[in-house]
């Protein structure tokens, strides 16, 4: 996390300023985890969330913006899922622990270990509201509660005793809930209950009763044969097999086969994939009776009897259909064990019945390593039947590849093959395709950033499209741009260079990072031998804007980012030629010279102070010093260290000639002493030679290279001036007082600190006149003053031998200061902060601890710093920039974060989706009337089945009140019974009809006592009251007394009462079209309102 103090500290009283500054956070954090294993989806934000193996959880929005939340343990997500709109992501661990974290301020709001192991989860879209179930068979509701952070748990609950015996059936063995699915359409107050042993219940937890029950074993299946090839799916099995026996029926997957969710998936262990139709009403002494029903098909991927578990199921809706009866079906799993490993894409349609299913077709993806996930990602704004913007397949390890949702509604298969290839999930830095080889993050001085470098940048920010021009699905996130206002200009650079020779740039500024700049190997139309060799060394320059590229053939490429240079000649220079080639290379930062001087891989480059030459390392030890301004070789050396060891760092130092001017051992005299430039090189070697050698000639300054006694493989090397130490460490005494013990008896005086490095010293003040080496090898520390590196003496004045293994060490600084610490990395991923001069150990973290990395061959490649505690890592697919000091928080963070929850779409969609649902009560009111009306004229059995499948909108704040009390506690929840003894008649309909005047009913009332005994005689005909009266039909009762047994009359009446009706069953069909018609236009206009918001963020307003 991000503020999170991630150091050990030691109490080092030397170091206490620099310890008290130490902060290691994480700034940016790029790509996909190589650990990734679950992918959610927030469709309102347009926010992807991926869950690792390790206890982390990646973000990703649009325009750059990433986030990576890390969780307190170390744990796998085994479910990972969205509050749709809320801003709040939920993922449940390995170990039953309930995890809501906040994606506003990126951090673990609340963290809640359940007692039980959790085999179901899932939440109630568009509330703070979510469903557990466990291996007993209990299903539970939480409730995140945001104003206090907590997650609470509701009195509702359903064991499965109770679930069972409202269902009518028993278990013969405690069964465990392997999915949870809430239905579509129903507002929350449906759910469909999967049990381990195959019983399906769709349950309706405002009523209290089970609305269907569905089974595996118990019913005469509809089987369609091995889904092929098209050619092969017509050829189908049309009979109907019985299943016999009980084996292998536990439920693997699950997934809603239609957009209302009267279509059910469902993936066994044995391979077989059953649709159920849950809509169509069956009983369940039907079902158990083993009677043939078309409520089920089953289809198999392959006819062998040894079958891979249907592990992944997921729909994609026809888009061209429009009555939910068809789509496409992914399936990972289900084929025959040992056949390659593909997901599979059937497309289904069943417009004349779920009984009469057809596919249409079948394609096998080849997945890019090991299946870890998928998901359909719909596209943007759609709030009825969404189709598919884009299919996410996550592979091992951490592959991210995409297809693109309009070409997946016509997937073909061609030879077998899919007519459609997937793309790679655009990273913003690339590091696998292609593969970074080398890179560096870089300050711009004041001033040095200028329009021209601004203008030219290439800006391409996120992908904003797939490659056949679909709109990139992912959108979300908001980023911070008044944290960095674009007139400040650009103040940080990262620069990759790749193994197939092109260079990139992003601005470093903030954490959200911007391609500026893409420099291709191949230099306009000029072939050049070696152009194409992997990147192996970089050298930027803020004061000349001068950027230059070494490669494994050892040619050297300049860019000048800055304008006024002639972007008509190009310039190759030799050892013995320099050509001048007229290019047409166009507006922009083109390379514009390009130098070769010895076919040797290049390891170093460095830019000395003037910007207008730098020197050149080489593999075979050599260095080269070259002039930008000239186009010439100002000298070559021989190999330095005499063994033919490569060199690995160079640096340049403005020295005082007094510091390194040498005598001969023959002649003392002044006149003999050779002057130097000021400016001196500092060469270092892979086998720890240090050599001095002078700018402008090339000779060497000090007398023999210095060695040290011991072999040690050198890491880098550092030239510190007296005034680098604390103040409080510096000695008024001058190097006069330096000692002159032999190394080697000081090397026998071993002590341990406090940290358990074995250290070695002899006495010596250090003095703000006086200047220092620092070299770092993997092994040691060592610290020389730069008078016996000139005169080759290996006396050091401090050496720390290192129990571990070091692999790349920097310093840093304060702005106001000069090198004030030294970091180190070892190859067991520790981080460790040690002072200067003294080299003490101030702190140490880990790439574990900090960003769950483990150490890698080669990973100090691609590691880089500047002087301020900014080091950018490389590690896979991973990008990660780190701060260190509190002090120098150059991304300014938290606060230039970008905000991963919108507030301004999150309010357009709540209004948007609370108005829909307003007219939606409104035409569904209308639906019921019409249903109701309709049922008159049906059977009964037809009204109970419309009664079961139409729902009422419910709000949340009902449906928590709904979770707030026990199941089956409120005797005012009415029951299926009492909804099926209903009847209405059409005479009490009311539809804007006038309210009658007073009429001859009122009189009737008054006078009801006074006819009371005239009535009972007319019903009696004069009889006797004991008599058993006459059963008579309705009609003969109107016609003897309202009628007087006039049969015109009553036929007249009714006649009357048929036009009355059919009155108002017209007005009641134009009230409905009125209220359709209005649904639409709200519906559209809610689309474009969601969309629209999508794009105009709040700063836009």
């Amino acid at each position: 996390m991000f503020a999170k103090r991630l150091f050990q500290k030691s109490a080092s009283q030397s170091g206490s300023k620099i310890l008290s500054d130490l902060d290691l956070q994480i700034a940016a954090h790029y790509g996909v985890p190589y650990t990734a294993s679950v992918l959610a989806f927030d469709p309102i934000q347009r926010l992807l969330a991926i869950g690792t193996l390790d206890g982390r959880i990646k973000i990703i929005g649009g325009d750059n913006i990433e986030g990576l939340l890390i969780s307190p343990k170390k744990l796998p997500f085994k479910n990972l899922e969205f509050l749709h709109n809320q801003g709040f992501l939920v993922g449940v661990s390995n170990e039953n622990d309930i995890q809501v974290w906040d994606l506003e301020c990126r951090c673990l709001r609340e963290c809640l270990q359940w007692e039980s192991n959790i085999t179901a989860f899932s939440t109630i879209q568009g509330t703070c509201l979510m469903y557990v179930g466990d291996d007993s068979g209990l299903i539970s509701v939480l409730k995140y509660n945001p104003e206090e952070g907590k997650v609470l748990s509701l009195p509702y609950q359903i064991t499965s005793d109770a679930l069972n015996e409202a269902a009518g059936i028993s278990f013969s063995s405690q069964q465990a809930i392997v999915g949870i699915l809430p239905q579509p359409y129903t507002f929350g107050t449906r759910v469909l209950v999967a049990y381990e042993n195959g019983v399906i219940i769709l349950w309706d937890v405002s009523e209290c009763r089970v609305v269907t029950v569905r089974g595996y074993t118990e019913l005469q299946l509809k089987d369609k044969g091995t889904v092929g090839t098209p050619a092969e799916v017509g050829d189908e099995q049309q009979d109907s097999v019985p299943e016999h026996g009980a084996h292998e029926r536990e439920i693997c997957s699950l997934c809603w086969a239609s957009d209302t969710g009267s279509i059910l998936a469902v993936g066994y262990i044995n391979g077989d994939i059953l649709l159920w139709n849950i809509s169509a009403k069956s009983s369940t002494k039907e079902q158990q009776a083993g009677l043939s029903t078309n409520d089920v098909v089953k289809l198999q991927l392959a006819s062998g009897d040894r079958r891979l578990p249907v592990i992944i199921l997921h729909w994609s809706n026809n888009c061209k259909s429009n009555n939910d009866k068809g789509g496409q079906l992914f399936i990972y799993g289900g084929d025959e064990m040992g056949s390659d490993e593909v997901l599979t894409v059937l497309s289904l349609e069943w417009s004349s019945g779920i009984e009469n299913l057809r596919c249409i077709s079948r394609v096998d993806l080849n997945l890019d390593g090991s299946f870890a996930d998928m998901i359909l990602i719909p596209k943007p704004g759609a709030l009825g039947r969404a189709s598919t913007a884009a299919l996410f397949i996550l592979t091992n390890p951490g592959q991210l590849n995409v297809y693109d949702g309009d070409l997946l509604a016509n997937l073909k298969s061609e030879d077998g093959k899919p007519s459609q290839q997937f793309e790679k999930f655009p990273t913003v830095v690339p590091t696998i395709d292609p593969l970074l080889t080398v890179a560096k993050l870089c300050w711009l001085a004041i001033g040095s950033s200028n329009a021209f470098i601004e203008a030219s940048a290439r800006g391409t920010g996120a992908t904003s499209s797939l490659s056949t021009g679909t709109k990139w699905p992912l959108t979300g996130g908001v980023p911070n741009e008044l944290a960095f206002p674009k007139e400040n200009g650009i103040a940080r650079l990262y620069i990759a260079g790749y193994q197939d020779g092109s260079v990139r740039i992003w601005d470093a500024t903030s954490p959200v990072l911007s391609l500026m700049f893409v420099f291709e190997a191949k230099v306009s139309n000029i072939e050049l031998e070696g152009q194409n060799s992997s990147v192996s060394a970089l050298e930027f320059c803020s004061k000349s804007m001068t950027l230059a590229v070494g490669n494994e053939f050892g040619l050297v490429r300049v860019y000048k980012l800055q304008d006024g240079i002639d972007q008509s000649n190009f310039h190759f220079v030799s050892e013995t030629k320099h050509e001048v080639h007229k290019v047409q290379q166009g507006n922009g930062v083109h390379c514009f010279a390009a130098f070769f001087i010895l076919n040797s891989p290049i390891r170093a480059l460095h830019i000395v102070n003037s910007g207008d030459r730098f020197a050149v390392g080489y593999e075979n030890g050599q260095v080269s010093m070259l002039d930008i301004s000239s186009m010439s070789v100002i000298f070559r050396t021989g190999c330095l260290s005499g063994t033919n060891s490569p060199v690995i760092s160079i640096t340049t130092h403005l020295t005082p000639q007094s510091s390194v001017i040498l005598h001969s051992p023959k002649q003392s005299s002044p006149e003999s002493a050779k002057v130097h430039s000021e400016e001196v090189v500092y060469v270092l070697t892979k086998d720890a030679c240090v050599v001095m050698v002078d700018s402008i000639t090339g000779s060497m300054i000090n007398l023999r290279p210095m060695h040290p006694r011991k072999e040690s493989a050198a890491i880098s090397m550092y030239v510190l001036d007296g005034s680098d130490a604390p103040l409080e460490a510096v000695s008024e005494k001058n190097m006069a007082n330096i000692s002159t013990d032999n190394p080697v008896q000081n090397e026998s005086k071993q002590s341990n600190n406090p940290s358990g490095i074995k250290t070695h010293e002899s006495e010596h003040h250090f003095s703000s006149d006086a200047s220092y080496i620092l070299l770092c090898c993997e092994n040691a520390l060592r610290l020389y003053p730069l008078k016996s590196v000139v005169q080759g003496d290996t006396n050091f004045i401090r050496k720390v031998n290192l129990e571990k293994n070091c692999c790349w060490a920097t310093l840093f600084k304060r702005r106001d200061e000069k090198a004030c610490g030294l970091i180190l990395l070892y190859q067991t991923g520790v981080i460790e902060i040690r002072s200067l001069p003294d080299l003490e150990v101030l702190g140490e973290s880990s790439l574990m601890s900090t960003l769950r990395w483990s150490f890698k061959a080669n990973m100090e490649k691609t590691i880089s710093s500047y002087d301020f505690g900014q080091i950018a890592l490389v590690n896979g697919c991973e990008v990660a920039f780190l701060s260190l000091l509190a002090c120098e928080n150059d991304f300014r963070i938290p606060d230039s974060l970008p905000c991963l929850h919108d507030k301004v779409v999150a309010a357009a969609a709540d209004a948007a989706i609370g108005l829909y649902s307003h007219q939606k009560k409104k035409q569904d009111t209308t639906h019921g009337i019409l249903g109701l009306i309709k049922g008159l004229k049906s059977a009964k059995a037809e009204k109970a089945n419309v009664a079961d499948n139409s729902v009422r909108p419910i709000s949340t704040q009902q449906l928590e009140e709904i979770f707030a009390r026990t199941p089956f506690s409120d005797p005012t929840i009415p029951s299926a019974s009492n909804l099926e003894a209903t009847e209405l008649s059409i005479d009490d309909i009311e539809i804007d009809d006038a309210l009658p005047a007073t009429s001859t009913s009122s009189v009737i009332n008054k006078n009801k006592a006074r006819d009371e005994d005239m009535e009972r005689e007319k019903l009696f005909q004069g009889g006797s009251t004991d008599a058993k009266p006459r059963v008579r039909s309705t009609q003969e009762i109107l016609t003897q007394y309202r009628f007087n047994g006039d049969a015109a009359a009553a036929a007249a009446h009714a006649k009357d009462k048929l036009v009355q009706r059919q009155e108002k069953l017209e007005r009641l069909n134009k009230r409905t079209e009125e209220l359709q018609s209005g649904a639409e236009n709200f519906a559209e206009l809610a689309n474009e309102l969601v969309k629209t918001m999508e794009n105009k963020k709040w700063w836009k307003l």
